[in-house]
This record gives C-alpha cells, structure tokens and sequence, in this order.
C-alpha cells in the first residue's frame, strides 16, 4: 500500500491548486460500476469530478462533506463526463478511500499550503 518515496521540490509542490470544497451533489454513473459523479462546490464555482468510490459510498452519504480539493488537474473524460478535479483521500487496506476533511470552520474555497 505504500508507495515508493519520490522527492520532489518546493517549487513542483507549489504546482498544485488545493483548495477546500463541499459536495453538493453525487450521482451514479450509469453503466460504471466503479465511479460516482460529485459536484463540488469550490468558492468560485462548482465543479464535476469524478469519483473512484462507487464500490463504498452511496453517492447521498458523500453530499455536505467538506474536502480537500485538487483543481489544476488536467481535464479527463470520463465517458459523457468530464472530471475537472481530484478529490484526496487516504486508502485504507481494504481499497476503501477516506476523503480528507477540514477540521473547523474554514470557507469554501480557501487555499491549502
């Protein structure tokens, strides 16, 4: 489950867009039994992000959550869905993902560093 440590620079690290974002909607993908279509709210705007999480969460126990979001991501068709983000999440053993969450008020749509 560990990946091999790959070093990389302050500079590649500051490449990433991390803001902090909510679900506002999920839905299954028809025919996809693997990912779930989320919305999610980033401050600015709401975006569609495709989710490798269908096998453990029904798409209404993901809405509200508060998530740690990458937004600069290049785009990815997904079928007749295009995914504009990454959601980040911890794998446990078993492949489950566990979305990383904000601890307290923090608005929607603020930076991670």
């Amino acid at each position: 489950m560990h990946r091999e440590n790959k070093i990389i620079t302050i500079e590649e690290m500051s490449k990433l867009n991390l803001c902090v974002g909510r679900i506002v909607s999920a839905e299954q993908i028809p025919n996809k039994q693997k990912i779930l279509k989320a919305v999610v709210d980033i401050g600015s705007e709401l975006r569609d992000v495709v989710v490798g999480a269908a096998e453990y969460y029904r798409p209404e126990t993901l809405i509200g959550k508060v998530v740690v979001v990458c937004t600069n991501l290049a785009p990815k068709k997904l079928g007749t869905i295009t995914s504009n983000g990454m959601l980040l999440a911890a794998e446990c053993p078993d492949g489950k993902p566990m979305f990383l969450t904000i601890d307290g008020e923090v608005p929607i749509g603020a930076p991670i560093h």
